[in-house]
């Protein structure tokens, strides 16, 4: 991976947003005679990606590759994190951080396919991206070089404004301004918000500015409602009885979600490298995924293997979110999940209202629920049983309290 030779082909990740067009034509000055390949992945960014092979070309690109990823972003790498039920820090559902090891390891196969002895992004040197990026190479591919133009000391741009009359200079056309100034990142799981009046922990973001796939709570409609989510293996595969490919299924949950202002979180969270940071970020059809989810997994999972699966899934989401998608430690627990996962099939129910969505039923073929057990009927159930129970079980207590007198 290192190298002090200059890289003679790099694949670059490319979303023709403001950081990686800028970075194009600077590549090109930094390094005379390199050859730029611009990788550019489509995840659901909606109209982001519209024209953004003939931008690349003018930015500077030598080439141009797309790649439509969708369902595979769908359903092996947001379906994995969905069975885990990984929530990082309480909130964040990970949008960003389950995308970029899929980027990163599709551009070591554009590497691998073009020739290309060098990788890059447009990372900056303060977030988290640049560690999933570079996790990912390092796992994939160690003998690429690795092109981090914003912490290369050469890279005079520091700053967004900067990087806007950059672009303004070399006619890159961007769509921010230094009025609307919003770093975000978006795909078929999330979108995500950061900058601007986001970056002071005391001020409400500025809803009607910001937010793009969710209408507040308050513009949501009067009338709540249901969505029934079908799942199998914890894998969800339906939508009010319709069978739907994972990046199908995942827009419509976004449509229906969307439309009543769920999934919406204001999150100051613990960056990896070691500062606060504070986003908005939407995830409508994740989040009723997850309440659907939980629902299933409440009836379906063994009371020992859940609470257990609960602790796990805590480093699970750190793993996540530090870009260690390729960790074997990952993919261990990933056995573990996906095993406890065997018997999550049913549907659940999912009601909708003003931002909220709330699991209000759930019924599966392999549910460990009994109705007999857990009514207030004795019927078939021996009350003498847990008295030498009851006994057992808090003697510890019983010892260590009457050890107090002593």
């Amino acid at each position: 991976m290192a190298s002090n030779e200059a890289p003679k082909k790099i694949v670059l990740a490319y979303s023709g947003g403001l950081d990686t067009s800028v970075i194009l034509p600077w590549l090109k000055e930094r390094y005379p005679g390199v050859k730029l390949v611009a990788f550019a992945a489509e995840l659901g960014q909606g109209s982001e990606l519209k024209g953004v092979e003939e931008k690349a070309y003018k930015s500077g690109a030598d080439e141009v590759v797309v790649m439509d990823l969708r369902k595979e972003f769908a359903e092996q790498y947001c379906w994995p994190m969905l069975r885990a039920h990984a929530i990082y820090e309480q909130d964040y559902l990970l949008g960003t951080s389950i995308a970029r090891p899929l980027i990163a390891a599709k551009q070591v196969e554009v590497a691998r396919q073009t020739g290309a002895d060098a990788v890059g992004h447009g990372a900056t040197g303060k977030g988290n991206d640049q560690v999933r990026f570079e996790l990912t190479y390092m796992a994939l591919a160690p003998d690429l070089k690795i092109i981090a133009p914003w912490k290369d000391t050469s890279f005079e741009l520091r700053d967004r404004e900067s990087a806007i009359e950059y672009a303004d200079k070399h006619g890159i056309p961007i769509p921010v301004s230094k009025k609307k100034i919003y770093s975000q990142d978006r795909n078929l799981w999330h979108i995500s918000h950061e900058g601007a009046e986001i970056e002071h922990p005391d001020a409400e973001p500025n809803w009607e500015a910001c937010l793009t796939m969710t209408v507040p709570p308050e513009k949501a409609p009067d009338q709540s409602e249901i969505v029934e989510v079908g799942f199998e293996r914890g894998n969800p595969v339906s939508v009010n009885g319709k069978a739907m490919a994972g990046h199908d299924l995942l827009a419509a949950l976004n449509e229906i979600g969307g439309k009543h202002g769920v999934g919406v979180t204001v999150l100051a969270e613990n960056r990896l490298v070691g500062m606060k940071s504070r986003g908005v970020y939407e995830t409508p059809g994740g989040t009723i995924l997850y309440e659907a989810h939980k629902a299933l997994e409440q009836i379906c999972v063994e009371r020992d293997t859940a609470h257990f699966k609960q602790q796990l899934v805590l480093r699970y989401a750190e793993l996540v979110y530090y870009g260690q998608w390729f960790h074997p430690l990952r993919e261990a627990m990933q056995a573990f999940i996906d095993h406890t996962n065997a018997t999550v099939t049913g549907t659940a129910k999912v009601k909708l209202f003003k931002g909220r969505a709330m699991q209000v039923g759930a019924k599966s073929p392999h549910t460990l629920y009994d109705p007999q057990l857990a009514s207030f009927s004795m019927e078939g159930y021996d009350v003498t049983a847990a008295r030498g129970f009851i006994d057992l079980f808090g003697l510890p207590m019983k010892v260590a309290q009457q050890a107090k007198r002593w």
